[in-house]
């Protein structure tokens, strides 16, 4: 091969034999996109090409764009590559690229979990020869419980809020996260309450025929008092602020990957900090990788420089890809709001 199946440009991932880019951030003619987070699908692209369960959210999200849908595991040749999406496991829709030139596959994972969550499609191994990794998570303190641990506690301090007459203000991504706590939860504790931006991405997804259960927006006019007990789901930016002031006495909790560090615990000021990442945790990065049978693995936003390092010192030909790219969970907050 004269080239590479993947080059890292200045607007992203690039093919050039199929003269498109991968999660591009900065606009192009055609773009492949993994899922509908912000940072991974920018307007701006002549053309988009995504899931079929990622395409409602991305419309809802960036407006009247030119999209068009595939299947999971369906192959399309576009120019000289042969291109196909799988699950990724991140968010609803969410999905690995992969691209095969003269025989070589490269994957690009875009964000990814493996734990299955019952609500997303499951992440699927991809075999391939270089894998493009994130690493959001890449330190060994980042070990996640099983969901169903996290979902009991969560339910534990919202019905010991709800006995005391407390609202409980949950944090949690209005995109993915929201909703997986949305249907693990046990809706006989209380009333469901949604900040709009919630709400929002709620209505596409139930459209889509995922389950989740009854909710009810917060408009100006709701009265809190009306709604004892309830379970308020919200943005981590909204915690805080007046919006939030409105339910009297509550107790706030953020639901994060990064509620595993306790200096992040004190600074988001919360009474309670549940660990749960839409993200792998540094077991599922090194088993998700070693699934893949790659030899080259590209790391990207995370702990690169340090997971690289680890990387190198098992055998991979690592490398840092840098990229525009932040992660849902990035504690600047990017998809805090709608």
């Amino acid at each position: 091969m004269t080239e590479p199946v993947l080059t890292f440009t200045d607007r992203g991932i690039y093919c050039p034999a199929a003269d498109v880019f991968i999660d591009p951030w900065r606009p192009v003619d055609r773009a492949l996109i993994t899922h509908g987070h912000a940072d991974h699908a920018r307007p701006g692209m002549g053309r988009y090409l995504a899931t079929e369960a990622a395409a409602p959210v991305m419309r809802h999200r960036l407006g009247d764009i030119t999209l068009d849908t595939v299947r999971y595991g369906k192959t399309l040749d576009l120019g000289g590559a042969r291109v196909s999406f799988h699950p990724a496991g991140h968010v609803p829709g969410s999905a690995q690229i992969r691209v095969e030139v003269g025989g070589e596959v490269w994957v690009v994972s875009g964000d990814y979990k493996v734990e299955p969550d019952g609500l997303c499609e499951p992440f699927e191994p991809v075999r391939c020869h270089a894998f493009i990794s994130e690493c959001t998570f890449g330190l060994p303190v980042f070990r996640w419980q099983p969901q169903a641990q996290v979902a009991a506690e969560i339910n534990d301090w919202w019905a010991a809020n709800a006995r005391e007459g407390k609202a409980s203000l949950l944090g949690a991504y209005s995109l993915g996260k929201a909703q997986r706590l949305l249907a693990a939860l046990d809706p006989s504790i209380g009333p469901i309450l949604t900040h709009g931006a919630v709400e929002a991405t709620n209505e596409v997804l139930r459209a889509q025929g995922l389950p989740l259960p009854d909710t009810i927006r917060v408009t100006p006019d709701l009265d809190p008092k009306a709604h004892p007990g309830a379970l308020v789901v919200a943005p981590p930016s909204a915690l805080g602020s007046r919006w939030a002031r409105r339910f009297g006495p509550a107790s706030t909790a953020h639901a994060s990957g990064w509620m595993a560090l306790r200096g992040v615990r004190r600074r988001r000021a919360a009474d309670r900090g549940f660990v749960l990442s839409d993200h792998a945790d540094w077991a599922g990065l090194n088993s998700a990788i070693a699934e893949t049978g790659a030899e080259r693995i590209f790391v990207t936003h995370g702990y690169t420089a340090i997971f690289r390092r680890w990387l190198s010192e098992q055998g991979y030909d690592a490398a840092v890809v840098e990229t525009a790219y932040e992660g849902d969970e990035a504690e600047s907050g990017a998809e805090e709001t709608e």
